[in-house]
């Protein structure tokens, strides 16, 4: 029995132990509800088929448990269709599961920050239930969800919707797992540990992640080039990024996250996107890698997330996970691993200011050095200067505006390089190719 139920057409939680089920807007709401599940009982309408299911522990866990309704002793009930379901409720939390709560506390207390276990965050008129939740700092919030083998793989449903409500709430969804199943998925940013007992998952040795967990490799897209380029061509001439993965401390997960210096991301290779952690260094040298993909970003300083300890090892370092290849692999290769910021270069110039600057260029408006027009010259200096601003800034919410006007600058840039190649019958690489070279070398 549960107390809480999910009306699968109302798409609304009804609380039973409250006289309007939790939802004084809509009067004589159990009355309506009891007598339509009775009078499905009374036309042999199984229970699966009707509108309930378990909105507690089931609907926690991603199960879809079908109940129904009944009145015993003047109390209202929900009754589990399947027992299982029902011991779903009553059954004990692992030995494992509770080995890794307490170690996610004493992991967070050591970096200096608070956390507990078993969270239930009132959203609405609906629940977030945190298996444990650390405190971080500015405000970040870490919710670890901990997925052993507690249910089979078909079993585990709603991750994606769980993890969006949960961010949606202002809380950082970081699911661990010791299933290579598991850690396959791509709903969740998922992290895996080898399989171990309980009193090895609660003792102070290094327990390692071995999935999960990425460092970015930023190359140049040229003849010395080790990658093949994943556009496809030849040599673009660009800068790439491959993911590669690495092992990294389970405590030190645990406390940067909280402290902000390793942090979730979505990568897109091909038509797949993947979701990794990072450093917060890598972030954001892949966004300023989506910003400008003809140079490599810059350096940046970090902690490294991995590294020697004097901590005897709760699992052997050399077990690689076979989800976590120790070489980036083919399909990373052969897609396009590129979170494009930029609009793809449209055919025509997209805007009219483009077009009427362009025919004002006659045969005086020319560089004799290049014999390009001095509008395009002109153009990218300034899409340069936005972008050389962008780099010595350091607040998010300047960085973002600056971005916003060093695209708009870039878009015209390449806009104008469009139209002129295609005026003059040129090769537009070629031209853009010559034009950046031309700024950004020959007139510095």
């Amino acid at each position: 029995m549960a107390n809480v139920v999910w009306h699968k057409q109302l798409r609304i939680l009804l609380d039973l132990t409250r006289d309007d089920l939790d939802h004084p807007e809509l009067p004589d709401l159990w009355e309506t509800v009891y007598k339509t599940d009775r009078f499905y009982g009374r036309l042999g309408v199984p229970v699966s088929e009707r509108d309930l299911q378990c909105g507690g522990v089931c609907r926690d866990m991603g199960v879809e448990a079908p109940m129904h309704l009944r009145m015993r002793g003047g109390r209202r009930e929900a009754v589990h269709e399947r027992r299982e379901d029902e011991e779903r409720h009553t059954a004990p939390m692992s030995d494992e599961h509770k080995a890794y709560q307490e170690r996610i506390l004493r992991a967070a207390e050591e970096g200096g920050f608070s956390g507990d276990s078993e969270v239930r965050t009132r959203v609405g008129r609906s629940w977030i239930q945190t298996d444990t939740l650390v405190e971080g700092a500015d405000g970040c919030r870490i919710g670890w969800e901990v997925q052993l083998s507690t249910i089979d793989e078909s079993g585990l449903r709603g991750v994606r919707a769980r993890a969006a409500k949960a961010a949606k709430n202002g809380i950082t969804p970081a699911w661990h797992t010791d299933r290579a199943a598991y850690a396959q998925r791509n709903d969740t940013h998922w992290t895996r540990s080898d399989h171990l007992p309980a009193y090895v998952i609660a003792c102070t040795g290094d327990l390692r992640i071995v999935s999960g967990f990425r460092v970015l490799d930023f190359w140049h897209c040229d003849s010395r080039a080790l990658y093949r380029c994943p556009h496809g061509v030849r040599r673009c001439g660009k800068a790439h990024v491959i993911p590669k993965p690495r092992d990294v401390l389970f405590d030190d997960m645990v406390r940067q996250t909280a402290a902000g210096t390793i942090v979730p991301i979505q990568f897109r290779a091909g038509s797949t996107v993947h979701r990794y952690w990072v450093t917060s260094a890598d972030r954001d040298r892949l966004d300023d890698l989506d910003s400008d993909d003809t140079r490599l970003p810059s350096e940046r300083e970090s902690t490294s997330a991995t590294g020697a300890s004097r901590n005897r090892p709760t699992c052997r370092p050399a077990d690689v996970s076979p989800t976590a290849p120790a070489s980036p692999a083919p399909a990373v290769l052969s897609g396009a691993p590129l979170l494009t910021a930029l609009p793809l270069q449209p055919p025509a110039p997209a805007t009219e200011t483009v077009s009427s600057a362009l025919q004002q260029c006659t045969p005086e408006a020319v560089d004799s050095t290049t014999g390009l027009p001095t509008e395009l010259i002109t153009l990218q200096q300034a899409a340069d200067a936005a972008h050389l601003k962008l780099q010595h800034l350091h607040d998010h919410h300047e960085r973002d505006l600056q971005r916003q006007v060093w695209r708009n600058a870039a878009e015209a840039a390449q806009a104008a390089v469009t139209l002129y190649a295609r005026t003059k019958r040129l090769n537009r690489y070629e031209v853009e190719a010559r034009l950046r070279y031309h700024v950004r070398h020959t007139l510095q």
